[in-house]
Parts: C-alpha cells; sequence; structure tokens
C-alpha cells in the first residue's frame, strides 16, 4: 500500500512539474510558476533540479524569501550545509518574523556541529512560533546534550513531550540525560514509554541498564 501511495504521489507532483513547465513555457518571466516546479522537483527528490527552479525564481524575484529557504532546503539535502545556511540567512535577511527559517538554518548549524549556533535558531524558531516547536525543542535538546548540558537538554525534551507526547525518540534522550545524572529509575520510564511508542530500541536500552 505505501509502495502504492509513493507511486501515486510521483505520478502526481511529475503532473504538476510538466503542468509548470508549460506556465513557464507560456510565460518565462513567471518566478512563482518556477518556485512551484521547483517544489514539485523538491518532493521529487530531483534536488538538483529543485535548486535550478529555485535559482531562477530569485533571479526574477531576488526577494523572494521563500525560494530562498527552499533553495537552503534542497542544498541540505545534497549535504551541502553552508550552501543552505546562507540561503537560510539571505532569507532571515528578507523575512526576519519566519520561525521555519530559523529551525531549518539550526539543523544544517548542527549538521556542522555549530551546537550554540543551532541552540540561538531554535530559540529564536520557540519564540516566533512557541505553540508549535515541540521539533525546535527536541533539537535544542539534542544541541545542549552535545555540549553535555544535560540539565538544560531535559528541560527542552520535557517540554518537547509537553507538546507532542507521542514521539519515543524524545523519551528515549531524555532517558539518557537522566542516566548519565544518576536519575537511574526516571530513565528507564523514559525509555519504558518509549518503547510502549513503539521504539524497539528503547528495550535494549532497559535490559542494558536497568536491571
Amino acid at each position: 500500500m505505501k509502495k502504492l501511495l509513493y507511486l501515486l504521489l510521483f505520478v502526481s507532483y511529475s503532473s504538476y512539474s510538466q503542468d509548470y513547465s508549460k506556465a513557464i513555457e507560456l510565460n518565462p518571466n513567471d518566478s512563482l510558476a518556477y518556485y512551484n516546479r521547483g517544489n514539485s522537483n523538491y518532493k521529487l527528490q530531483d534536488y538538483i533540479g529543485a535548486i535550478a527552479d529555485y535559482s531562477k525564481a530569485i533571479e526574477l524575484n531576488p526577494n523572494y524569501s521563500d525560494a530562498y529557504n527552499n533553495r537552503g532546503l534542497s542544498k541540505a539535502k545534497l549535504q551541502d550545509y553552508i550552501g543552505a545556511i546562507a540561503d537560510y540567512s539571505k532569507a532571515i535577511e528578507l523575512n526576519p518574523n519566519d520561525s521555519d527559517t530559523y529551525y531549518n538554518r539550526g539543523i544544517s548549524k548542527f549538521k556542522l556541529q555549530d551546537y550554540r549556533g543551532a541552540i540561538a535558531d531554535y530559540s529564536k524558531a520557540i519564540e516566533l512560533n512557541p505553540n508549535d516547536s515541540d521539533a525546535a525543542y527536541y533539537n535544542r535538546g539534542n544541541s545542549k546534550f552535545k555540549l553535555q548540558d544535560h540539565i538544560g537538554a531535559i528541560a527542552d525534551y520535557s517540554k518537547a513531550i509537553e507538546l507532542n507526547p507521542n514521539d519515543s525518540d524524545t523519551y528515549t534522550n531524555r532517558g539518557w540525560c537522566k542516566y548519565i545524572l544518576n536519575k537511574k529509575n526516571s530513565a528507564c520510564l523514559d525509555w519504558s514509554k518509549a518503547g510502549e511508542l513503539g521504539n524497539g530500541d528503547a528495550y535494549d536500552l532497559i535490559k542494558n541498564y536497568c536491571n
């Protein structure tokens, strides 16, 4: 069923891409058509094609913040994190109130092991969108974990769980922080919850550290 759904989505995005190509043929100065075709190419995992389309959209409209953000996403998929950060930063310059762009830049900074820079971006994303930031809290927790700020990481994981109580990875990571802080029983409870939510690795942790 999943393969069929993927095939149907692939056909749909391929069809969309063809439609946008026709629109571009009729109006080669339509930045929105390039942007939309870029989005379709991104969904089709043609990240190089997506980058080319977003670049053309930016050429036609240099203030197209969404095109910069999405070109950054495409570069990140190709592990060009430095290039992605440059695009996110330009998007933020054009639209400083888009929480998603700060979050995306934080992801790339994390990949480059700039954990303090990632924390700053996740914090800004949370400030701009506090009620839909479970992923930002989770990833800020991961960055704090890397800096061995286990107490701070626990606080972020706990907030992420408050916003999204069904993410097993958050319980797993919070459990690790608690275990490091010699809170074994509480850690094991978190791993047990992660297991309830479908994380099979959590039971290996329980077997190795909770008996």
